[in-house]
């Protein structure tokens, strides 16, 4: 799914809102140890074939999950709204696939302690699935 995972990274790193509340901080699978704050993480969680007796489909699952530090729920919830504005029904376009939807599943707040190498901080993490139904072309 490498290049679901490139269009995604494309399209969020094209001067959009939430690339600038991360200040460029986004990452594949993982962030690396002792990442700045505040940043995203994406992964596919899950690709499955589908076909059909005329197509050849995939549905992915794909996971934003936002990490911001600060005491207030306010940052967090704006990457949110940015990533939103971003991803919610976009037209994305995938390499080898013509994109059919990308629509957002689940959203799950959550507060969590993080270890850091400054020590433990309390950390806001929005979890957020998208499903994305595309056709090869």
């Amino acid at each position: 799914m490498k290049a679901l995972t490139d269009a995604i990274w494309g399209k969020c790193t094209s001067a959009t809102d939430l690339y600038a509340d991360i200040g460029g901080r986004l990452f594949k699978g993982r962030a690396p140890q002792g990442a700045e704050f505040p940043y995203v993480v994406f992964f596919v969680v899950s690709s499955v074939p589908e076909k059909t007796y005329t197509d050849d489909l995939e549905n992915a699952l794909v996971q934003f999950s936002l990490f911001s530090k600060t005491e207030s729920i306010v940052e967090v919830e704006g990457m949110f709204s940015h990533l939103k504005a971003l991803y919610d029904e976009c037209d994305l376009s995938v390499t080898g696939y013509s994109a059919i939807w990308m629509r957002r599943q689940n959203a799950t707040l959550m507060s969590e302690e993080h270890v850091t190498p400054d020590g433990t901080v309390n950390v806001w993490h929005y979890a957020v699935d998208y499903e994305i139904f595309m056709s090869t072309n």
